[in-house]
């Protein structure tokens, strides 16, 4: 069954095919020796996200919960080596330079320009930037409830660092890294501090409090211009209609890895739709509405075949 709200089984078929033929076409890419060493470092890390966007396409789609846990090894393998690029290309800059972005069209380019970045790639790999903190929460939430090995947590812990930034993030990951020093700050606020506020509570409150976090979660999360997150506007029928294929599914998986970490109560949040209440039932049942597809019966045929033909010549 589809899991996601929008969306029929050919739309989740086609983009979830698409995002595994993406990452297979880019693997054979890396085999390839670059002609610009500089926009290598981006391109493998572009790489790297697309795991997690298959394994949350996958879930939207209706897969069963066990196959997801198997893409986590590709991602942290691609995140490790855009590390290891970029370390590369950063000694060789001279001590007063840094990379230039500002020409969207062309490489990185090595500047002593004090705007320019630390990083050859577009990203900000920052918890205090909301892209990568609620990136890092996704990954935290997808690796705690698909159970994945020791090994890959602790590599995707290396990855993601932060240690001692956001009491958040690090409680939750002190679920499983029980060393972890907790920060004392929250660094988002909006939509953050109702879910902390939820793993605060008494047992009695838990339940109210978390899905009070999941009814505000999206809208909270909205920002202008450079601060709005990558992903907010797929599915958006105005800016980004779901025929562009960018929408994945909207999952407040950041709730999903606060049931895991603390045990809260989720039941007034299952079926709702931004809780991805199945990734902690991998045996099921679904915890979503069954959404049947609309067959097109015969008198709705006959109108759409009318309306065709009246608008040929």
């Amino acid at each position: 069954m589809i899991r996601a709200t929008m969306g029929n089984q050919a739309y989740w078929d086609k983009w979830t095919n698409f995002c595994k033929e993406t990452i297979n076409k880019d693997l054979a890419q890396l085999e390839i020796p670059s002609k610009n060493l500089t926009c290598r470092p981006q391109f493998v890390w572009g790489l790297s996200k697309e795991y997690p966007r298959w394994i949350i396409t996958r879930y939207s789609r209706g897969d069963p919960i066990r196959d997801l846990n198997q893409h986590f090894t590709g991602l942290m393998d691609t995140w490790e080596l855009s590390n290891k690029l970029t370390a590369e290309l950063n000694i060789q800059l001279r001590p007063s330079e840094g990379w230039d972005h500002r020409h969207l069209l062309i490489a990185p380019q090595p500047s002593d320009d004090p705007r320019s970045h630390s990083d050859p790639r577009a990203w900000v790999f920052d918890l205090a930037n909301l892209n990568h903190y609620n990136w890092c929460f996704w990954l935290v939430g997808l690796a705690l409830s698909l159970e994945i090995l020791d090994e890959q947590w602790n590599r995707l812990l290396v990855l993601i660092g932060g240690e001692g930034e956001d009491i958040l993030l690090d409680r939750v990951i002190a679920s499983r890294a029980s060393g972890r020093r907790i920060g004392t700050t929250l660094l988002h606020k909006k939509p953050y501090a109702r879910l902390l506020k939820a793993i605060n509570a008494t047992k009695e409150s838990q339940a109210d409090l978390l899905k009070d976090f999941v009814d505000h979660w999206y809208a909270e999360l909205a920002r202008k211009g450079k601060d709005e997150l990558w992903w907010y506007i797929y599915g958006d029928s105005e800016k980004n209609p779901l025929e562009m294929g960018s929408y994945f599914g909207r999952w407040c998986i950041e709730a999903v890895a606060a049931v895991k970490a603390f045990g809260l109560d989720d039941s007034l949040c299952l079926g709702h739709e931004h809780y991805p209440g199945d990734l902690l039932r991998p045996d099921g049942p679904s915890t979503h509405p069954d959404r049947q597809e609309k067959k097109s019966g015969w008198l709705s045929r006959l109108i759409a075949r009318n309306k065709n033909s009246r608008g040929q010549f």
